[in-house]
């Protein structure tokens, strides 16, 4: 009662196990990766911004409104008057009048005999002496008057100034620019799918390792348990004296590789499901089992990828980038261009500024309005024109020749990959038949060594020639799957 308890309850673990595992078809990790793999996030930020920067192109055509306003605290003010000049306006009567009063006595004394004769007139002159020192103050004020008129007092200074701008024409460089944010955003856009096309091809490699390696672990295991069987027959067989100690001490010695082969596949399918995770954007440690992973032939795909080079023109990534960087090449070429040819806009402003002479010298916020056309041209550069659209046209040349080694290069991809799918069709077949063979030979082996007609060592061998037939099929239906993987990657057509 207790042992079937035992079994109820590892039983449950096993299930409760199996249920934490999450199965994966090929597709659902290709899912996985293109939404949570860290590696695209860099080429959909560039995307992002290269759509940005195009947008942003595209306001260049439109009015520009800009404000700007300053504010100033200077350590000492303008003046307009010297010093000598505020001193001679606010002392003005009394300059004037000083030489009057000095010759004051003079002028009483001969001022005498004619009083003499006229008394009446002795009032009047007490008028005269008493009003020029107020004609004097008068004066005095009437100039320190100008001289505070004339005071700027410009310590504190502000100004604000609101200017539209509203280009007419720009030598093409608008134009020119907005098509090479397109260009850019588009060439952003697919280097984002060659980016995801190189993770498919990473996913499915991935994908398939942990299958092959899935069917090497059951390999193993099989050899491993066909050698311990044989070891137990050669244990009983020396018992009865019927072979020797040598030839179990080889069946030993091949049950130690076969358990050392396992443990190395073991640690390879560890690695192998630990990369897949991280492709697909899932915590290393996490248990996944694959869909295909427990079957006993790895299937082929319907039909092999058909297509040729010109195919490849037309769908491959790398020649729609190469495409595109020759259009922003001449693209740039045009913008140098227009940096040399005349170039109208049209202005409208207001200006506001503290102290301000608009009405005469104030200290208050008052401002102007304008409306013009600017125009502006080079005359003479030193050719630097010349050389720029030179160098210009050099990196579209590059471009060009880039382009044309780039389809080369993809014509002989696109062989290669031709003949290697057929290659491995070629090797699954003669797997296959190797297999039958490798089956038939193990069992008339089996039987022979235990009708001790046949020896331990021709047994072993046939043990190891299963084994290896066995591993050469799985590598090449492997093999089929990775190759028509790359062909579809090589023609353009990887989803």
């Amino acid at each position: 009662m207790r042992r079937i308890a035992v079994l109820v309850g590892l039983f449950s673990i096993f299930l409760l196990h199996t249920s934490a595992q999450r199965v994966l078809t090929l597709q659902e990790c290709k899912d996985m990766a293109l939404t949570d793999n860290a590696s695209l996030a860099a080429a959909r930020a560039t995307v992002t911004m290269r759509a940005a920067e195009r947008d942003a192109a595209h306001t260049n055509s439109l009015p520009k409104l800009q404000l700007t306003a300053t504010y100033l605290r200077l350590g000492r003010s303008v003046s307009i008057l010297s010093d000598g000049q505020k001193d001679a306006l606010g002392n003005l009567g009394t300059n004037l009048l000083s030489p009057l009063a000095e010759r004051m006595p003079q002028l009483m004394e001969m001022a005498g005999p004619i009083l003499q004769r006229h008394p009446e007139l002795a009032g009047l002159l007490q008028r005269v002496q008493s009003g020029a020192q107020s004609f004097a103050d008068a004066l005095n004020s009437a100039g320190q008057g100008v001289v505070d008129a004339f005071n700027t007092d410009t310590r504190n200074v502000g100004g604000a100034a609101l200017l539209l701008t509203q280009p007419v024409y720009m030598g093409g460089k608008i134009r020119a620019y907005n098509r090479l944010t397109d260009y850019s955003a588009q060439l952003a856009a697919e280097q984002l799918r060659g980016a995801e096309e190189e993770l498919m091809l990473d996913v499915e490699t991935a994908y398939w390792q942990v299958v092959s390696l899935c069917a090497k672990k059951k390999l193993a295991e099989d050899y491993l348990e066909m050698l311990r069987h044989l070891e137990h027959d050669v244990e009983l067989m020396v018992r009865e004296e019927v072979a020797t100690r040598s030839q179990l001490l080889n069946v030993n010695v091949k049950v130690d590789d076969a358990e050392m082969t396992l443990l190395k596949v073991e640690d390879g399918l560890a690695l192998s499901r630990m990369l897949l995770c991280q492709l697909c954007g899932l915590p290393l440690n996490t248990e996944v089992r694959l869909a295909d992973e427990d079957l006993d032939d790895v299937a082929t795909a319907a039909s092999d990828p058909q297509g040729d080079a010109q195919t490849a023109y037309d769908h491959r990534s790398e020649i729609r980038q190469l495409n595109l960087a020759s259009n922003i090449y001449k693209e740039k070429e045009r913008i140098v261009a227009a940096d040399f040819r005349p170039q109208i806009a049209l202005v409208a402003g207001l200006t506001l500024s503290t102290p301000s002479l608009y009405n005469g010298f104030e200290r208050r916020l008052r401002g102007n309005w304008a409306v013009g056309v600017t125009f502006s041209m080079p005359i003479w550069s030193w050719h630097e024109g010349r050389y720029k659209r030179k160098a210009a046209r050099a990196e579209g040349l590059v471009t060009t020749l880039r382009l044309q080694d780039t389809q080369e290069k993809i014509a002989l991809q696109v062989s290669q990959c031709r003949y290697r799918l057929t290659e491995a069709h070629r090797r699954v077949n003669l797997s296959r038949h190797n297999l039958e063979r490798a089956d038939e030979n193990v069992r008339i082996a089996n039987l022979g060594h235990h009708e001790q007609v046949i020896t331990t060592s021709d047994v072993l061998q046939a043990h190891t020639a299963w084994l290896q037939a066995h591993s050469e099929k799985i590598d090449a239906q492997v093999e089929v799957r990775l190759a028509q993987t790359a062909l579809r990657k090589a023609l353009g057509l990887l989803d």
